[in-house]
């Protein structure tokens, strides 16, 4: 009976989960270690840089404009003879002394989109970046989550051995009573004291790695923290036991796919970019400034300008065009190909998490059942050591049996925690 209403007590505390909220403790250490934690400010300048990139890709269609000047001494220069009366005349058709100032402008009229594709492709890299920085917060809020249950985890167990240990005492006072009456021997103070002695170094064991996961919360997120819950319900976790629909919501929530079609995108931009290289442009080109070199006085410096359309077309490249097409098109490839291994890795995750929750929800309703059995032991051999009947060991080992149980119990916990902290994470639920 006690085993039916167990199981139905965890049958609805599983279907309230949603009702409840992720403790606001963790909210706030999630959140902190977002603004604390250095990476995050390089993966918020990673972004600004993308938005540059963009911003410098956009640029290449604008109009260019320049400003040039020259000097050039020539010798010798071009002359001409004319004769003039009875003499003949050599005249300098250019100066030998060459000045010229000029303000030169360009526009690319027409390039087969390669600015716009250019746009694109910085635009596909802004997203990835964004997203990346969006992956990054759900992997530190599963390292923080993670911190916080162990703390919770510790804390529950060193009360345990704390209640071991009290119990162990006060066997101890009676064996001391008992040895000053006779009714005990000085091996039996001594096993207990030695049992005590036992737990007091496990329970230094649990304390050291309580304080290691402390030193790792504040290293997360920069605060010094002192959980004083021990709950160990995580609630942000899916109602549905199904992995093929989990696996279905994980490709629209989870950002590791996100960040997958990111790079399909871009790898696509490259692909496209790589076709239209080659291509032939219209360029309108146009001057103005001043030089000197105009007849009939060539040393004098005159306002000139120019104007004209300039048509590039490429006509061999030693197959550099077709080489690269043909690497942007297995880059592409392969990272459409690595969905297959994403969806493979997330189908056996999910379905590993889902395992773990329905085994440790099973073990958790033996588990009770056991620390309900040992505990009526122990207080049965604590009653017989009392009335000189139970031995030391006796009762000893009632004591260690129930101890063992309360930890199994806890581990169970434990687990349920982490698997149900997994799956929120393989589906992509914000719980923060």
């Amino acid at each position: 009976m006690k085993r039916f209403i167990f199981i139905l007590l965890i049958g609805f505390s599983t279907v309230q989960l949603h009702a409840q909220q992720v403790p606001s403790d963790l909210k706030i250490l999630i959140n902190q270690s977002f603004t604390y934690f250095p990476a995050f400010k390089e993966l918020d300048q990673a972004i600004v840089v993308e938005n540059q990139r963009i911003d410098l890709a956009r640029a290449a269609g604008l109009p260019t404009v320049g400003a040039t000047g020259s000097y050039t001494y020539l010798h010798p220069v071009s002359e001409i003879s004319l004769p003039i009366g009875d003499q003949v005349t050599k005249l300098s058709i250019m100066p030998n002394n060459n000045y010229k100032t000029m303000v030169n402008g360009s526009y690319t009229l027409w390039d087969f989109g390669v600015v716009k594709t250019g746009v694109e492709r910085a635009k596909a890299g802004l997203q990835y970046a964004k997203d990346n920085a969006q992956h990054s917060k759900n992997q530190m809020a599963f390292q923080v989550a993670n911190i916080y249950y162990q703390i919770a985890y510790l804390k529950s167990a060193i009360a345990i051995q704390d209640s071991v240990i009290s119990f162990l005492q006060f066997n101890k006072r009676d064996s001391e009573i008992k040895l000053k009456n006779g009714d005990a021997l000085k091996y039996d103070v001594l096993s207990i004291q030695s049992s005590i002695d036992q737990e007091n170094n496990r329970k230094i064991d649990l304390q050291n790695t309580l304080s290691k996961q402390y030193n790792l919360m504040q290293y997360a997120t920069g605060v010094q923290v002192s959980k004083e819950s021990t709950d160990f319900n995580f609630p942000a976790v899916s109602d549905r036991s199904d992995a093929a629909g989990i696996l279905e919501s994980a490709k629209t929530g989870n950002v590791e796919y996100q960040l997958l079609k990111d790079k399909i995108a871009m790898a696509e931009a490259e692909l496209k970019m790589s076709q239209i290289q080659g291509k032939p442009s219209l360029v309108l080109n146009a001057g103005t400034g001043f030089a000197n070199g105009y007849v009939p006085d060539i040393n004098k410096f005159r306002y000139n300008y120019q104007a004209g359309i300039t048509l590039n077309i490429p006509i061999y490249q030693g197959g550099r065009i077709k080489k690269q097409v043909s690497l942007s098109q297995g880059q592409l490839l392969q990272t459409k190909l690595a969905q297959q291994s994403l969806d493979n890795t997330f189908s056996r995750d999910i379905v590993q998490a889902l395992t773990d929750i329905q085994s440790n929800k099973s073990s958790l309703v033996n588990a009770l059942e056991q620390i309900n059995e040992a505990k009526e032991a122990q207080k049965f051999a604590q009653s017989r050591f009392r009335n000189g009947t139970g031995t030391n060991l006796e009762l000893t080992n009632a004591s260690t049996n129930v101890q063992r149980a309360e930890l199994t119990r806890l581990q169970y916990q434990y687990q349920l925690c982490l698997a149900s902290l997994e799956l929120a994470r393989l589906e992509g639920l914000v719980y923060w």
